[in-house]
């Protein structure tokens, strides 16, 4: 069905390898000066992202863009104004499994909460997925075969060939890998689209009047799902077919060409 066309009243942005550029270790002026021209208009702005609150604060991102709102954990979390109106926790016999995989298999693994994470070991894989995007390591913790906090999302810190050996061992879960030896591992149901979803619902906006904008495999739903989508330049080749216009490298102002492509800013 194809998608129709109306006015964007809300823009979802993905942040890594989309706003922000990990060549340079910065969001480019251009996005910034981009999210302030739409937002003096009325247009919401959210960061879209698998990160959660917590890491996403750290980077300094939101003071630099102060978005409307946040879906953070790959859409298993929708903040606004500070509130979370929209939760998807992973079953904890789900988490308790991919402990155990984690110990037998000897690999890194992150159980990431609403507002923090922890690791229980860092190795040379962990620290080169961390270095190559310039992110901070969760806090150490052994995990008890039993974990009692809340989990949204996992991240395994293994090869392609360890993914498929657990995955059909995690009931409902679904993989999104983002490095060689970095995979997210979320619920099969829960996607970016789906947190977009709950704050469309919240502001009683359309599908139709939203945009999104993103560069990996994990955007694909969201840009899908919206009225429409952007991809990078520097955007993974499935991401780049699925989306509607595809803008320059995130290096040369393509987040702000694609804005101003959709007319929704009115310069660079």
């Amino acid at each position: 069905m194809a998608k129709q066309e109306k006015q964007v009243k809300i823009v979802f942005s993905d942040i890594d390898g989309t706003l922000f550029s990990h060549r340079k270790g910065e969001i480019p002026a251009s996005a910034i000066s981009a999210i302030k021209q739409m937002q003096a208009k009325g247009i919401k702005v959210f960061l879209c992202s698998g990160r959660n609150y917590y890491l996403i604060r750290k980077t300094g991102i939101l003071a630099l863009t102060e978005p409307d709102g946040l879906i953070t954990m790959n859409g298993s979390n929708a903040i606004i104004d500070g509130n979370i109106i929209y939760k998807y926790p992973i079953p904890s016999t789900v988490v308790d499994k991919m402990i155990l995989f984690a110990k037998k298999l000897k690999f890194g693994l992150t159980l990431i909460e609403e507002n923090e994470g922890h690791i229980n070991m860092i190795d040379e894989r962990v620290i080169s997925a961390h270095e190559k995007y310039r992110t901070r390591f969760p806090q150490p913790r052994t995990f008890p075969d039993h974990y009692d906090r809340v989990v949204y999302q996992m991240i395994a810190f293994c090869d392609e060939f360890e993914e498929k050996l657990i995955l059909p061992h995690l009931e409902g879960c679904k993989s999104a890998r983002w490095d060689e030896f970095a995979v997210d591992i979320m619920l099969k149901d829960s996607d970016k689209a789906k947190g977009i979803m709950s704050v469309l619902d919240y502001f009683g906006y359309e599908p139709s009047e939203a945009l999104s904008i993103g560069d990996a495999l994990n955007d694909m739903e969201m840009l899908q799902f919206t009225g429409r989508s952007i991809c990078m330049g520097n955007g993974h080749p499935e991401a780049k077919k699925v989306a509607d216009f595809v803008t320059d490298d995130i290096d040369n102002d393509g987040w702000a060409k694609g804005m101003l492509h959709y007319g929704l800013i009115d310069h660079l």
